[in-house]
């Protein structure tokens, strides 16, 4: 299956796409790293690594003051923040309980010698790292290329929706719907959203040639509300704005990406037969990339954000493998006054990485039949 998809990939464009995809997702990373980092220094915690990429060390600099090792590494994808304290490969609650019957007292810089509040700080910094991240990339986006604008014109297309069965291709405009003029962006999104299990016609120009389609508009759940939906993302034109309306942009668009995560992560738990398709892991979220990539800078930082917002609520999850299952320990420590039974957190730790894996799993496979079959982006 993972060769095939390799094979479907073979021109330099796509492996260019496929690059700067990886280097995106490598600095949002690192960033989500910068925020353990950053609160871990401001709590008098040691940071022994601080890592770009991974696998073995092509260069490093060790600093004579705080003594952290800054790495570069041979993979440019991903990174780490290796605190004092941490073993990377038992769980918060065990570390702690080892912690707190060592014979010999450890340092102050230790990780585990810090407050249970400055623990979950420390923690949590890395997914608001990214939540930040988000935030200044869509300012970023509204002072340097402009607030996007919705337009007729399709952008890009989602896999098995109507949009992608009528025949639409990125790049064709919308000019009418039965038989009404569109006039913007906004009355076409509203007119599709609207249409929920009811048949519209729309008229497509492409070129020079204008033609008509029928879709259905099938009804999904964005942003906590019930829509109709074909599957297509309009294309967007760029209105530039000051700092202080960019600010302001910048805000609206970051709740505007949170919420409808949010409801999507809802979704999967309320509808997950309705919403596993619709899920992207990162073969899928590559596959999108180059579409976005097609579409210009402002539309790639855009997709960044979103991603940046997606790393920073995965994270906070309570799975133990991840940021919100560490916090998850500490708080219950907070509550207790003392770590978790072994007993409870080895089912924990068992229960929620099964779920996490079995996750991963689908998604990916998912994604790659998706690309096999010749219905992903690249």
């Amino acid at each position: 299956m993972i060769l095939a998809a390799v094979v479907a990939l073979p021109s330099l464009a796509s492996a260019g796409k496929i690059l700067l995809f990886l280097v995106m997702l490598s600095v949002l990373i690192v960033l989500h790293e910068l925020g353990h980092f950053v609160l871990a220094r401001i709590n008098r915690v040691r940071v022994n690594d601080f890592a770009l990429g991974m696998g073995p060390t092509i260069l490093k600099r060790t600093s004579p003051r705080s003594g952290t090792n800054y790495r570069l590494n041979l993979f440019p994808i991903g990174g780490y923040c290796a605190m004092q304290g941490e073993d990377g490969k038992t769980n918060e609650a065990h570390q702690q309980r080892e912690f707190r019957a060592a014979v010999v007292p450890h340092a102050e810089d230790n990780f585990q010698a810090k407050s249970p509040w400055q623990r979950l700080a420390i923690i949590v910094a890395g997914p608001l790292a990214n939540f930040a991240v988000a935030f200044v990339l869509m300012l970023a986006i509204a002072v340097g290329f402009g607030t996007p604008v919705a337009t007729a014109t399709v952008g890009v297309l989602q896999p098995d929706m109507p949009a992608q069965r009528a025949g639409l291709r990125p790049g064709d405009t919308i000019v009418s719907v039965d038989g009404r003029a569109v006039t913007d962006g906004e009355m076409l999104v509203t007119t599709i959203h609207s249409s929920a299990g009811k048949q519209l016609t729309l008229g497509v120009r492409r070129d020079q040639t204008t033609f008509s389609v029928r879709v259905t508009p099938v009804q999904r759940k964005l942003a906590g509300k019930e829509v109709g939906l074909i599957g297509f993302a309009p294309k967007q034109e760029m209105h530039r704005a000051g700092l202080v309306a960019g600010i302001a942009d910048a805000a609206t668009g970051f709740w505007t990406i949170l919420v409808m995560q949010l409801a999507m992560l809802l979704a999967l738990v309320t509808a997950p037969a309705q919403t596993f398709g619709g899920l992207a892991g990162p073969v899928g979220i590559a596959a999108v990339s180059g579409q976005y990539q097609d579409l210009g800078w402002g539309p790639y930082l855009f997709l960044a954000a979103q991603i940046s917002v997606s790393l920073g609520i995965f994270n906070l999850l309570p799975i133990p493998a991840l940021d919100g299952g560490r916090g998850a320990f500490i708080v219950a420590e907070l509550l207790r006054g003392k770590p978790v039974d072994p007993e409870k957190e080895a089912f924990v730790h068992f229960a929620g990485f099964a779920a996490l894996m079995l996750l991963m799993v689908f998604v990916t496979y998912h994604d790659i039949v998706r690309l096999v079959a010749g219905k992903g982006a690249l």
